[in-house]
């Protein structure tokens, strides 16, 4: 398949926000790709591979335009000059290439499996004299490439391909190309045990659907994390589970799910990225502990003092996440336990399919609780006093509050998915409203006054899953330290857009647009009635959407999660009735 075919589509795509018309544009291109399927679902992504075989391009923007410049003869500060005028490297590629003779007149032609073959050897080129045979393939690749094709080549390679689409609409536009619809669900369950959406679509091509819809936990392949909805107190947790309620504490760490092979270990965190070089700690201990032949386990890594028992806040956890360096001083510094609380892969057996409470005892038996590893702290009753004790021993060890779990027949692992069978309850809840929520930035403001020079307020939006759209829900310009404050814009330049991103709602225009990629961890009093606002938009009144009042930051970034993995504005709609039910 022409690569130039693609870049068309891929025009078309950019011109367009409407979901439905996005998928259809997908739907005609995925038919047309015929074996050079799997390769053109990555690029669609922005990607080569899926996330956990973590292949990285590692050429910064200097580089490229060093190969801009050398293509075109002009000075490279002629290109940064360009390129700081754009904000995009791809319209300057574009735009130098335009001025050439035609490029690829008598070049070898552009496919979509040459251009990802080529940019698998850019990403594999590493030591003595990389940067030049980086740049010789990028040049290459644009001398032979129509301008159109050299700017989508060039945000590939930068990680700004920014088409507008999800891999929940890529994933739907493939049920719709090669799939039933009576199957979507169940190729949605697939895909969130296997999140590989190019092997997903060259299976659908080929009608070997029993393969997907076979698909569950698999060893060194990320499962996506089951996840828990949400309600404000015990009584309504016990009521809607019908008092087949088991309850844990909810741990303030980063999720973690380990797998294990023989003496191979491998970490993954819940955006299905593979952090195993950054805990060597939990690897070690790991293979020390279990004695199982394989295993998939799911859990949450805690800083931790052994000799006192006392467990440190996040942050100080996330330090570890990322780090390349100084990784055994780190394990002295802040040494962590891994609180274990489910399993769904055991010796060659998938377990998502076993209730909770099997699961659970297979768990058990599986080690023997120490300073490394322990079992999540667990009550199981659907007595309120008891509950309600419970939650407060789980806050006075430091604890976030408590994970309710379902224990019918029905307590199945559902990867990726929130549902009634987790659900959460947090200290916040106990107010009136001062929960914490995970939002988007997708916009900013210019500061004045004493905030001259970075953002006053940044724009926030929550995460509408059945759109798959980000709806605004605040402006946040409190809780900021001033090394915080003033390292704003910097922190967001490479993510700053000239126009709205496809997939954010918004009534409010910002200074400055930003790509919808950052999560941070939000506090707020209440959620109220806004005209200005689009979350959960008509849903409460007719003309208006639902807002966060005197929101502030709490110093979190979320670093864990993806923008798909933020608060849905189901979420708010649901914590707004539950608000309304409590003032009443």
């Amino acid at each position: 398949m022409k690569f130039s075919k693609v870049s068309e589509k891929f025009t078309e795509m950019s011109q367009t926000r409407k979901r439905l018309e996005l998928t259809a544009i997908l739907v005609d291109l995925l038919k047309e790709a015929q074996d050079d399927l799997k390769e053109l679902v990555y690029l669609i992504q922005g990607k080569l591979a899926p996330d956990y075989e973590g292949i990285q391009l590692g050429m910064a923007d200097k580089q490229l335009a060093k190969g801009l410049s050398a293509i075109s003869g002009k000075p490279q500060s002629f290109i940064d000059e360009k390129f700081a005028k754009e904000g995009d490297l791809g319209n300057v590629a574009k735009e130098i290439m335009s001025s050439r003779a035609q490029n690829a007149l008598f070049g070898e032609e552009m496919t979509v499996k040459r251009l990802h073959q080529q940019l698998m050897n850019l990403s594999r080129t590493s030591g003595k004299g990389s940067v030049e045979q980086k740049l010789k393939i990028y040049e290459d690749l644009l001398l032979n490439s129509t301008p159109e094709d050299a700017m989508y080549i060039t945000r590939i390679i930068t990680g700004k391909l920014r088409l507008g689409v999800s891999d929940s609409t890529i994933l739907d536009a493939l049920i719709s190309a090669f799939a039933d619809k009576e199957h979507a669900e169940e190729i949605n369950e697939a895909y969130n045990f296997h999140p590989d959406l190019g092997l997903i679509a060259e299976l659908l091509r080929s009608g070997e659907i029993d393969k997907v819809r076979a698909m569950g936990p698999e060893l060194f392949v990320p499962a996506k994390v089951m996840l828990a909805e949400r309600l404000p107190g015990v009584h309504e947790i016990i009521e809607k589970m019908s008092g087949n309620s088991a309850f844990e504490f909810k741990y303030d760490g980063i999720r973690t799910q380990i797998h294990k092979k023989g003496k191979e270990v491998r970490i993954y965190s819940r955006g299905s990225e593979e952090t195993t070089k950054n805990f060597p700690d939990i690897v070690r201990n790991a293979r020390e502990t279990f004695t199982c032949e394989s295993c998939i386990l799911d859990g949450e890594s805690v800083p931790y003092n052994s000799e006192t028992g006392e467990m440190y806040p996040f942050q100080m956890v996330s330090q570890r996440r990322g780090r390349k360096h100084d990784l055994e001083e780190m394990e002295k510094e802040v040494p962590i336990v891994v609180f274990l609380f489910d399993i769904i892969y055991l010796n060659g057996k998938q377990l998502h399919k076993v209730p909770y409470p099997d699961r659970r005892k297979i768990l058990e038996s599986l080690f023997t609780e120490d300073d490394k590893f322990k079992l999540a702290t667990r009550l199981v009753s659907s007595d309120e006093k008891k509950v309600t004790a419970f939650f407060n021993e789980a806050i006075s060890s430091g604890c976030e509050g408590l994970v309710a779990k379902n224990t019918s027949e029905q307590s199945i692992y559902r990867a990726g998915a929130r549902g009634w069978l987790w659900i959460k309850l947090k200290r916040e809840y106990e107010s009136e409203f001062n929960d914490t929520l995970d939002l988007v930035v997708v916009g900013a403001f210019t500061g004045h006054g004493r905030r001259k020079g970075t953002y006053g307020a940044l724009l926030l939006a929550s995460y509408n899953e059945v759109d798959d759209t980000f709806e605004t829900i605040c402006k946040l310009g409190s809780g900021f330290t001033d090394d915080v404050l003033f390292n704003l814009p910097k922190k967001f330049a490479d993510k700053i857009v000239k126009d709205k991103p496809a997939r954010v709602e918004s009534k409010l225009v910002p200074d400055v647009w930003i790509e919808p990629e950052q999560v941070m961890e939000v506090k707020g009093a209440e959620i109220t009635v806004s005209p200005i606002h689009t979350c959960d938009y008509g849903k409460v009144e007719k003309d208006a959407g639902l807002a966060v009042r005197f929101p502030r930051f709490t110093g979190r970034w979320r670093e864990d999660k993806k923008p798909e993995d933020a608060t849905t504005s189901k979420e708010i709609l649901e914590m707004f009735n539950s608000q309304k039910k409590s003032i009443k």
